[in-house]
């Protein structure tokens, strides 16, 4: 680690947590529905929208009610970015001319049902597949109603445990609304504009072709990127608009951009957790999730920086095999980009992969094994560690419900948190959505680890499982792994070194996000509008406090020790013995 790199990422911390507080308390305001800076310019926008869509905000739903709302809204989503994928050769905005060849039925189902679960797991490259109007109409939108979606549970879940006695969580209309009004939108179109100041392209131009110094051709690619990177960011989304993610230069020119872009991933997972506090009536709540997120991401940037910083140690000066005692000079720079270094793209990766956002300034495939490691236990940890926009919060949430459980056991008594007494119904609903987004990892992981289909068949042009590795051993199986985990988890990200653009990939990917998505939205729903409808229970001498450093450490702790007790065995096959294979000399 080096002085500079640890005060780029002291900077952006202090930053983070500068902004958590009023940004958090704004959101507590929008969603409580009293009146901001902003009801001036958005009030009569957003009572325009419930006259037309015939809603009506005063009316709540019960949390049967709420899950129905969200996911009929998702299924429309998902059909509408499909058809619109598969069409784009007869519709407007594609100066290309790409149409159903590029966007194939496989790949546009697993599109469709990438961005509309908030993961923007990309298996194409969107400058070569994708028209200007299906980035626009299709990605765009969806990074701001699926991340809006995300957040509305999130809200629900807390309402949840700040009612007492009521049958109703609130109304998924009008939270999806009020999110993407008031806060998705201003800061998203801040961040374009300041994103276009420092270069990122946004025009609808055709692709230029142009004649390089070596007398070569090279075509160029345009588009409307700055606009989709901001909400990609801000949402947690991370599609990106072209196929190198934000290491392109069009997406991430300057170190400002990317400064601004790294921060924008943790912005608004980092201040639900004051929101939380707020809508609570105990702001010390909030504080004790940001403590437990910030001290289990501060333990996987540690890990990663310090790895990637190291280096491979089988290799000196300029890739030079030499004594397994030597070091790489300078740190890994393999897949990063120069003007990024080795400190902001390790901060970016963790940050990345805590917040299920999925974008990338680095090519996480060619980090070392204990770097990869601690990006692959971040989205296996469930995607708390300040987590996707709302996804995060609530399965912090999940993680809460089950260590207040395990001290209610430790000490003999039914356990409580913030006055809700957490019985079997709770803790049955949080196992399930542990349980069904783990089993989709580890279940479709060894499944594809083994497949083999016929050559040149329907699902093997020209491959799937094993056959679309290029690195083989226990990496291999890391490629394998981290395109589950990251399906799964929502994420988005990618141990790039394998073909996914096939039929077995997409589908199972696909189904892997779906599991992840609402096999935990709709448990987290059952327990809102099960803590929703009981009474509060006074605290006494043998209640857990649950804002101080005990709890901090035992919530961070059941984060690590369930992660851990699920995935180790796969992780001591991948990252973790590949270490200690580097140390001998031998790489993959």
């Amino acid at each position: 680690m080096t002085s500079m790199g640890l005060l780029q990422i002291g900077l952006y911390f202090l930053v983070l947590l500068l902004l958590t507080k009023p940004l958090g308390a704004f959101m507590a305001r929008v969603y409580n529905g009293e009146r901001t800076f902003l009801h001036p310019l958005f009030r009569p926008l957003e009572r325009m929208i419930y006259k037309l869509s015939g809603v009506s905000e005063d009316v709540e739903q019960r949390w049967t009610q709420y899950a129905g709302a969200l996911l009929a809204f998702s299924f429309v989503s998902f059909l509408f970015v499909y058809l619109l994928q598969r069409l784009q050769g007869w519709l407007p905005l594609n100066p290309v001319g790409f149409g159903a060849k590029q966007a194939t039925p496989d790949l546009s189902f697993n599109t469709a049902v990438s961005f509309m679960t908030n993961t923007n797991w990309q298996a194409y490259g969107g400058e070569v597949t994708l028209s200007y109007l299906s980035q626009m109409a299709a990605l765009t939108v969806q990074n701001f109603v699926s991340a809006g979606a995300g957040i509305a549970v999130a809200i629900a879940l807390t309402r949840g445990f700040a009612r007492r006695q009521m049958g109703t969580i609130g109304n998924f209309w009008v939270d999806l609304t009020r999110g993407t009004l008031y806060i998705l939108l201003p800061l998203s179109l801040i961040g374009a504009l300041f994103l276009c100041s420092q270069g990122v392209v946004q025009n609808f131009s055709p692709y230029q072709e142009v004649t390089t110094l070596e007398g070569g051709k090279q075509t160029i690619p345009g588009g409307p990127a700055a606009s989709q990177i901001s909400i990609k960011q801000l949402g947690t989304n991370g599609g990106g608009f072209f196929n190198s993610n934000s290491s392109h230069p069009f997406e991430n020119p300057t170190p400002s951009s990317n400064f601004l872009q790294t921060l924008y991933i943790l912005l608004i997972p980092a201040a639900l957790t004051y929101t939380f506090g707020v809508m609570v009536k105990d702001t010390r709540q909030g504080w004790a999730m940001f403590a437990a997120m910030s001290l289990l991401f501060f333990a996987g940037l540690a890990l990663c920086y310090s790895s990637e910083q190291a280096g491979n140690p089988i290799l000196a000066g300029l890739g030079v095999q030499t004594e397994p005692t030597d070091s790489q000079s300078g740190g890994n720079m393999e897949g990063k980009e120069v003007r990024h270094g080795i400190a902001s793209s390790a901060l970016w990766a963790v940050a990345t992969t805590a917040a299920s956002n999925g974008s990338v300034n680095s090519m996480h495939d060619s980090y070392t094994p204990l770097g990869g490691l601690a990006l692959l236990f971040n989205i296996e940890s469930g995607e708390v560690i300040f987590g996707g926009v709302g996804a995060g919060l609530y399965g912090m949430l999940l993680f809460a419900i089950l260590a207040v459980f395990i001290a209610g056991l430790m000490v003999g008594r039914t356990p409580e948190y913030l006055g809700k007494k957490i019985e079997s119904e709770e803790v049955k609903m949080a196992m399930l959505a542990l349980i069904a987004c783990a089993a989709s990892i580890l279940v479709f992981t060894a499944v594809s680890s083994i497949v083999e289909f016929p050559k040149d068949s329907y699902w093997n042009p020209p491959g799937a499982g094993t056959a679309n590795l290029n690195n083989g051993g226990p990496h291999g199986l890391a490629e394998i792994l981290y395109a589950y985990s990251s399906g799964a988890g929502n994420n988005g990200s990618a141990f790039a070194g394998m073909n996914v653009n096939t039929p077995w990939y997409n589908l199972t990917i696909g189904l892997a996000m779906l599991i992840g998505r609402f096999l935990i939205i709709i448990p987290m729903l059952a327990v809102a509008g099960s803590l929703a409808a009981k009474k509060l229970v006074p605290a006494t001498s043998g209640t857990l406090p649950t804002h101080g450093p005990l709890f901090v450490g035992l919530l961070a702790g059941t984060v690590v020790v369930v992660g851990a007790l699920t995935f180790f065995p796969v992780l001591s096959l991948t990252p973790i013995v590949e270490h200690f294979l580097m140390h001998q000399g031998k790489v993959f």
